[in-house]
């Protein structure tokens, strides 16, 4: 992960949460943290804990976080974020942890004109091919709710568009002709469909190897009449190590309501 992915993550991170940021160049960014951003990422449980239990008035910090130390103001001070930081990390867990599911409008300038918003379902999903070696697909996937347009790297789309969490101005939704929940079992299809597509090369080489192995465990046992118990076991823990599966995973997914058209 690039500095200057990071440095978007961060921007997208805190405005999808509500909070402000106060100051920023390419290469560090000061925020207002909202009470809830604060618990998630400060570690100063003992402060919440105590400001719950008088009733005193919440006071969110204020941090500065620099992505890049050539790029950001000389007297800049605050804490350098790479991939690793700890803090990075808290980030990425509160996403797990609230961005399950998430409800995003495209950041608009109308001056005074009604422009309507429409609807997508975005979902990001990891195919994993698992046998005694694992191979995983990222599929990033965007379902228009009204056309039923469908198309594939919907997340670095959305990385390039301007996002909030609350609506601009004068902007107003439309109403989806498809239901997410009717879209939710497109995209399923879709997802399966993708899945069956993958070439079967990594099943065959599991099978080929499972069946050598077994050949082998067989041998070792060719004199034995009556097969103990240990046999029965490794049997098992061979197919259970080399049997190939598909799963999916769904990692997180969320409306999107946009003016400018997206293409696949």
């Amino acid at each position: 992960m690039r500095q200057e992915e990071i440095h978007r993550f961060l921007e997208r991170f805190f405005t999808a949460n509500g909070c402000t940021i106060t100051d920023k160049s390419a290469g560090h960014l000061t925020v207002q943290l909202t009470a809830e951003v604060d618990k998630q990422i400060m570690n100063r449980p003992f402060y919440w804990h105590w400001l719950e239990k008088t009733g005193g008035e919440p006071n969110p910090m204020k941090i500065t976080l620099i992505t890049d130390e050539d790029q950001a103001p000389a007297d800049i001070e605050g804490e350098f974020i790479h991939f690793g930081s700890p803090r990075l990390f808290q980030m990425f867990q509160a996403v797990k942890k609230n961005g399950k599911f998430i409800r995003l409008y495209e950041k608009i300038c109308s001056q005074g004109a009604h422009i309507p918003l429409e609807p997508w379902l975005g979902i990001n999903v990891t195919i994993s091919y698992q046998s005694d070696k694992k191979k995983d697909k990222l599929l990033s996937l965007g379902l228009h709710l009204i056309s039923g347009q469908l198309i594939e790297g919907f997340q670095e789309q959305m990385e390039a568009q301007p996002l909030s969490s609350q609506i601009s101005d004068y902007c107003y939704t439309m109403s989806p002709l498809i239901k997410p929940e009717s879209g939710i079992k497109r995209l399923e299809r879709y997802i399966e469909q993708s899945a069956r597509n993958e070439p079967l090369d990594w099943a065959e080489a599991s099978i080929k190897r499972w069946k050598n192995d077994l050949a082998l465990l067989n041998q070792f046992y060719e004199e034995t009449e009556e097969k103990p118990e240990e046999y029965e076991i490794e049997k098992k823990a061979l197919q259970a190590l080399y049997e190939p599966k598909i799963e999916i995973k769904v990692e997180n997914g969320g409306l999107f309501y946009l003016q400018k058209k997206i293409s696949g």
